[in-house]
């Protein structure tokens, strides 16, 4: 006995519903969502680091109008600025370490140049008081925790990401549907960063 076309069509359907059900459910998918998820959260941190750029000109321009002897400090804070603003940034970032390196470096500078701005500061009360320099300081305070938490969450993205082209079945998937996809690089803690700031009075 022959089965009837609309008989077969509907195995036909059930067949590919199984199949496509089948091949969601093994997590074929997961490698480029969790791509996706890191070079979003990847834009968070570029955004949160350019979000603090254009604050900084203010900032120095603020501090200059009163500390004009602090000349060293805002020439560093602008040069690093620049060099942080020029390192150049696009997609491959995330899976090439040295540009991810430096990245990071030329950011890193500019935090510790930023740092020993705020420190500066210290002595010039009448600065501390400024109303612009205060507004300017907690945007930048403000900024420094969104940058935390948008590194966090890119760790958090990257980590899920790796994780999946390392561990079976993705490692799997990933070298048979998507070969070009590669591990992304992660922040690193700066240099010295475990030792405790010296405090001097």
């Amino acid at each position: 006995m022959k089965a009837s076309p609309l008989w077969t069509r509907i195995r036909i359907a059930l067949t590919g519903l199984t199949l496509a059900f089948g091949l969601s459910a093994c997590g074929i998918n997961n490698v480029p969502t969790y791509e996706e998820q890191a070079k979003a959260a990847w834009s968070e941190v570029q955004n949160q680091y350019q979000r603090r750029a254009d604050l900084i000109p203010n900032l120095v321009e603020t501090v200059k109008g009163f500390a004009q002897q602090e000349r060293e400090v805002l020439t560093q804070v602008t040069e690093a600025r620049a060099k942080a603003t020029q390192v150049q940034v696009d997609a491959s970032t995330v899976t090439d370490p040295e540009k991810f390196r430096q990245f990071q470096e030329a950011q890193n500078q500019l935090s510790g140049a930023l740092g020993r701005l705020l420190a500066t500061v210290e002595r010039y009360p009448e600065l501390k008081s400024n109303a612009n320099f205060l507004a300017l300081q907690s945007q930048l305070e403000g900024t420094e925790n969104r940058i935390a938490v948008a590194r966090r969450d890119y760790i958090a993205a990257v980590q899920a990401y790796n994780t999946e082209l390392r561990t079976i079945p993705g490692r799997w998937i990933a070298a048979v549907i998507y070969p070009d996809a590669k591990p992304m690089e992660t922040f690193t803690a700066t240099a010295g960063s475990e030792r405790p700031p010296q405090v001097k009075f």
